[in-house]
């Protein structure tokens, strides 16, 4: 059947709306009154049955082709355990007005089919068939409540494309914290292995060149670069379902500061490491994690600043029982729109990505790592001049 026209069958607005639809496509192939009402009548007869029983039933309208005569053929299908017969009336006077009706059940769904062959004097074809459609296509709605149908339906339409959007990219999502997992697990092995080797190769009592041994510093280098790499990867795979861990102690955070700013020290020579905190607290931190959050940190303020520049590290106690941690650099600052982006995972700033490597996974893992700690992470800066990482801990209790 080549369809003309179609629409759901759910209310008693709809039976209105399938008898003039009906009419109008018998009038446009020039078919009587008699017929045309013949034929609407049938259509409203079995439309006004399947929408007393059913509230899925949908009605299709066109022509169907038989050797070189056309019949109107109206199809309406709805699924149902309701096995309509004889003594549902409409279902009765249905099969008296049309010639040819035959209905057919696949699967649970129920189809009902009336057809009436057409004369050949009407001389349809396709190309008189195929402006039928066009015109039906392009009408503009014959009721206020076809508008709203047409409104509706369009909504609906949209709202499953974006539910099956929003599927396909959860599965794909899914799919590549599987690969990122999997991956990172593989590559953990080896370069833990390659790094022990390392050592123990710096480490061997017998006569290294300075050369080899410079070799072996750029080795272990790179190696503990990549490593950290792959950390972060399993990081996000564990942030992506749900199963980053974490064991909480009471810690005191000034003393934390400390000791994390005596050993940044070392790792970030080319910089100075001041600090000014406030009044001691205790907050409720996995230690570890943490670390990771000011090495990320400091390490970003040293990678984006020039060498012999200062990093400041402050900490203040805010009016809502917070305590604000601040880790400010001097170096190239960056864009609002950067300020906007920088915590999204993956994102790197254009003017950064050639000249400085990274993935952007850091500043995503640190937020979701202070956010899990019951505090919040923010940034400012001025493009040029400096930024400033800020970051809030709930304070346990005074020192």
């Amino acid at each position: 059947m080549k369809e003309v026209v179609s629409m759901s069958l759910e209310n008693d607005m709809d039976l209105v709306l399938a008898h003039k639809k009906s009419m109008q496509v018998a009038d446009k192939l020039g078919l009587t009154i008699a017929t045309q009402t013949t034929f609407a009548t049938a259509v409203s007869e079995i439309s006004r049955t399947v929408i007393e029983y059913t509230d899925n039933g949908a009605l299709a309208i066109g022509l169907d082709q038989n050797k070189t005569r056309y019949a109107l053929v109206a199809m309406v299908t709805f699924e149902s355990d309701v096995a309509f017969n004889d003594a549902h009336e409409g279902f009765f006077y249905a099969q008296k007005l049309v010639p040819e009706f035959e209905v057919t059940v696949n699967s649970g769904v129920t189809a009902i089919q009336m057809k009436i062959g057409l004369p050949r004097s009407l001389k349809i074809d396709p190309v008189k068939i195929s402006k039928l459609r066009e015109f039906f296509k392009s009408q503009a709605p014959i009721s206020a409540y076809e508008e709203i149908k047409r409104r509706n339906f369009s909504l609906s339409k949209i709202a499953e494309e974006k539910d099956e959007e929003i599927r396909r990219s959860k599965l794909i999502d899914e799919k590549k914290t599987e690969f990122i997992s999997i991956a990172s697990h593989e590559l953990k092995t080896p370069m833990t292995v390659l790094k022990a080797y390392t050592q123990i190769a710096k480490a061997t009592k017998e006569p290294l060149s300075e050369h080899l041994k410079g070799v072996l510093t750029k080795i272990d280098v790179q190696a503990s670069k990549l490593n950290s790499l792959v950390q972060q990867l399993l990081d996000l795979s564990k942030i992506e379902n749900g199963s980053l861990q974490y064991n909480m102690t009471n810690i005191s955070l000034n003393g934390f500061v400390i000791d994390q700013l005596a050993v940044m020290q070392q790792i970030l020579p080319n910089h100075t490491l001041e600090s000014v905190l406030g009044n001691d607290v205790h907050v409720a931190a996995d230690i570890l994690r943490m670390e990771q959050v000011f090495s990320n940190l400091l390490g970003n303020a040293a990678k984006y600043s020039q060498v012999n520049t200062k990093i400041e590290v402050g900490t203040a106690i805010d009016a809502d029982g917070h305590v604000i941690v601040s880790i400010k650099d001097y170096g190239k600052g960056m864009s609002l729109k950067t300020m906007q982006l920088i915590f999204d995972k993956f994102y790197r700033a254009q003017d950064v990505i050639s000249t400085h490597p990274g993935l952007g996974m850091g500043l995503y893992i640190s937020s979701k790592i202070i956010n899990d700690h019951g505090g919040k992470i923010w940034v400012e800066s001025e493009e040029s001049q400096w930024t400033k990482f800020h970051f809030s801990l709930p304070v346990v209790n005074g020192a």
